[in-house]
């Protein structure tokens, strides 16, 4: 049975950090609650991060500004409706696509890509990222293109499922694989404190993979998933009439840590844990990532990829995975089994097994 492999990985960000500004911000829905205020600073100093980056800019004086960023986009009072924040996406979403692509040096390569799978959750339009993308990167117009859309987090584990099932029926096909989300066009002004987490945590990014027969990068080994029971509101990611409205309970971690417990055996296919040498795991949070490594009972080293992610970048949703992948990839040393995993919406844990080329 032929082998798919992640052939390499290239990221993207927008040029803009605006973690302080976001950070401040949520801060300040809770002007006149001392005790809920600084409850917000706690979570923000130990979420982990230092860095995120956005499509918005923030404007000089963004404590005590009208709007927090200089288009007028987050002004207080006045958040924007949906259709504004899809205008927005539609704006910057191909030009951050591409970048990404691009980086992948595809040269004159890219007119042998067969296929493009594409994950978004966090904007839509018709025609939409796959068209634009072949004509911004001269992609072939023959090119067989499949939308994967609002899975959340665990979404570039699934394009990667899919990418191996084609490869795997067709050696021939090269499949390019786009992870995208600007996460930061949907932050709500609320003072529910689980939506002010996204304030907290969520950023934009993008992320470009070629996956072929060729043995090269990463070989993708299998997939498992795991649906945790009566677990499906801890996780919720609505379309409502300000934006797509996100909702991260604060149980998520503690069920995330019981059912990988429970599963470890399975996903791991009975190879035990000791022998995973590289873990790929989604930074969704700085505690899930302390939720993963206290059920596979992982030294504190085994997750520096992905904790360096996090702090570097924030969550990015559904790219954030292959930016640990990427950066695996890009330090190398040698044949190594990985398993990788990410989760979201259902409660779900999408995993894989790897296995780096030689």
């Amino acid at each position: 049975m032929t082998t798919a492999y992640i052939n390499r990985v290239a990221t993207a960000v927008p040029p803009y950090d605006m973690h302080e500004p976001f950070v401040a911000y949520a801060r300040s829905l809770f002007a006149t609650d001392r005790r809920r205020a600084a409850l917000i600073a706690r979570m923000a100093e130990k979420a982990a991060i230092e860095h995120r980056y956005s499509c918005l800019e923030a404007v000089d004086d963004w404590i005590n500004a009208k709007a927090l960023d200089t288009a007028g986009f987050y002004r207080r009072g006045d958040f924007p409706n949906t259709a504004a924040r899809m205008r927005m996406f539609e704006a910057h979403a191909p030009q951050l696509a591409a970048q990404a692509v691009e980086r992948l040096n595809l040269g004159a390569e890219r007119e042998r890509v067969t296929h493009l799978l594409i994950t978004c959750c966090t904007g839509f339009s018709a025609p939409g990222l796959d068209l634009e993308l072949i004509e911004r990167c001269k992609l072939p117009t023959t090119i067989e293109r499949t939308m994967i859309g609002f899975m959340g987090c665990y979404a570039a584990i699934n394009a990667l499922k899919l990418a191996r099932h084609i490869v795997r029926s067709d050696p021939s096909a090269r499949v390019l694989v786009l992870n995208l989300e600007l996460c930061s066009l949907h932050f709500q002004e609320t003072t529910d404190i689980e939506q002010v987490l996204c304030f907290l945590l969520f950023a934009d990014g993008c992320a470009a993979a070629l996956v072929t027969a060729e043995p090269e990068g990463i070989a993708l080994e299998s997939f498992r998933a795991v649906l945790v029971p009566e677990s499906r509101d801890l996780i919720t990611w609505n379309i409502r009439d300000f934006g797509f409205d996100m909702v991260l309970s604060g149980q998520v971690p503690a069920t995330i840590q019981s059912a990988l417990a429970e599963h470890a055996e399975e996903i791991l296919g009975g190879t035990p844990t000791q022998a995973i040498d590289l873990w790929a795991v989604h930074p969704g949070g700085r505690t899930v990532l302390d939720a993963v490594e206290h059920a596979f009972h992982l030294a504190p080293h085994a997750l520096a990829a992905s904790r360096e992610v996090l702090r570097a970048y924030g969550n990015m949703s559904s790219a954030t995975v292959m930016f640990v992948i990427e950066r695996m990839l890009r330090e190398g040393s040698g044949a190594r089994l990985g398993c990788g995993m990410s989760f979201g919406p259902g409660l779900v844990a999408e995993t894989m097994l790897f296995r780096t080329a030689a």
